[in-house]
């Protein structure tokens, strides 16, 4: 006899009995399941009483499909028509006018128009992800500041715009001629390695994504520090980690931005990764005091409701009517007047062979071997930060 006064034998007859009976449970949830899904006038009078007995397992069964619906329809795009756009931008407007301190959160959706996939799209990579499909390879080289990127270093310079959280790992804002201590890249950014052995930390601006060699919790980047000669990290934020570093992570001045702000306009970014830092939407004060927030998203985000302003278009559109409504001009993008060419730090002797991504190059000519800045190989390859989560999903970095 056991301690519950139940025999081995009496045990397995009472979990055959717990087996059949979820068994008969799983059945009758698949037969009510197949009920709903015919129209009503063409259910039997069998299949009338079978529900009417099986109350709790219809209301467990629709329960699903509203919540099913209801995810199918956060993840579809919705553009409001022209007219209504133009009347949101128009009060967009009034509230950067008006605005004492405005802070830009960025996402993916801000680079889609660079030919950098987003994350959560209709094609993107999670999406496509969870489909069972491969993210197709694109050349980052290639990708350059967009309408979006070079309109908000134009607000920061009319000080319109106080600072810039971004979410990407692209390096655009940088490349857009935004300074340095007025953006907060919370995820790091692909053309950046640093040396922590060195107080404080030596930056290494590179013409090349340095992430070739680098996934989660394996950071080093093959190269060492010119000063120290520790080894070089890249600075990506992978999902499962902290960021610690002071830059280009500059938490310590998002912090500061989003505790003084009275507005906060977001751009591209579905706001799921973004909603969990809650220093940047200050909750500890009333929600009274809290700032007045204006979103740009095709789709759902989860800030919808505390939004005072919706905007459902693309982010070049918004900007460029924003830009219209304020009078100012969107300077074009020059790759001859991009700051990575001047903060970059060459390459040593000998550190040639340490990468193979192909280099930034000041003209859109390809450099010849053998020039300053020309890559080993010239293979179109998606950075490393974004591309390897096709084969492996340890090696995918944070996203919006």
């Amino acid at each position: 006899m056991a301690a519950g006064g139940l025999s081995r034998s009496e045990r397995k007859a009472a979990e055959r009995v717990r087996r059949l009976r979820e068994e008969q449970q799983r059945e009758r949830l698949r037969q009510v399941s197949r009920i709903l899904r015919k129209a009503t006038a063409e259910r039997s009078a069998e299949e009338g009483r079978l529900l009417a007995e099986s109350e709790d397992l219809v209301a467990e069964l629709q329960g699903r499909s509203r919540r099913r619906e209801g995810l199918k329809r956060r993840q579809e795009e919705v553009c409001d028509d022209p007219e209504e756009l133009r009347r949101k931008v128009r009060e967009l407007a009034g509230a950067v006018r008006n605005a004492k301190h405005l802070v830009v959160y960025t996402g993916a959706g801000i680079s889609t128009a660079a030919s950098i996939p987003d994350y959560r799209g209709p094609n993107g990579v999670w999406t496509l992800l969870r489909k069972g499909r491969c993210v197709s390879a694109a050349d980052l080289s290639e990708a350059e500041p967009t309408l979006t990127h070079m309109s908000i270093a134009r607000l920061h310079e009319q000080k319109l715009v106080q600072h810039v959280v971004s979410q990407n790992c692209d390096g655009l804002h940088l490349r857009s001629g935004l300074p340095r201590s007025a953006i907060s890249e919370l995820h790091g950014n692909m053309y950046i390695e640093v040396c922590t052995a060195c107080t404080p930390n030596r930056e290494y601006v590179r013409v090349f994504d340095v992430t070739e060699r680098t996934a989660l919790h394996r950071h080093q980047t093959g190269r060492a520090c010119h000063k120290c000669g520790a080894p070089l990290r890249d600075t990506i934020v992978h999902f499962g980690e902290r960021g610690t570093l002071g830059q280009p992570l500059n938490w310590e001045a998002a912090t500061q931005a989003a505790s003084k702000a009275d507005t906060i306009l977001c751009l591209g970014s579905s706001l799921k990764v973004l909603k969990k830092y809650p220093r940047l939407w200050c909750m500890t004060k009333p929600p009274n005091r809290r700032p007045k927030l204006y979103i740009v998203n095709l789709q759902w985000t989860p800030k919808d409701d505390w939004a005072a302003l919706k905007l459902h278009g693309k982010c070049d559109d918004v900007m460029q009517l924003l830009m219209d409504e304020l009078g100012l001009e969107i300077p074009p993008y020059s790759r001859w007047q991009d700051p990575i060419f001047s903060l970059a730090t060459p390459l040593r002797a000998g550190e040639e062979g340490s990468h193979s991504r192909k280099s930034l190059c000041r003209s859109q000519e390809e450099p010849q071997p053998g020039d300053q800045g020309a890559p080993l190989s010239s293979a179109p390859i998606l950075g490393g930060w974004f591309g390897r989560g096709c084969t492996k999903r340890t090696k995918r970095k944070r996203v919006t």
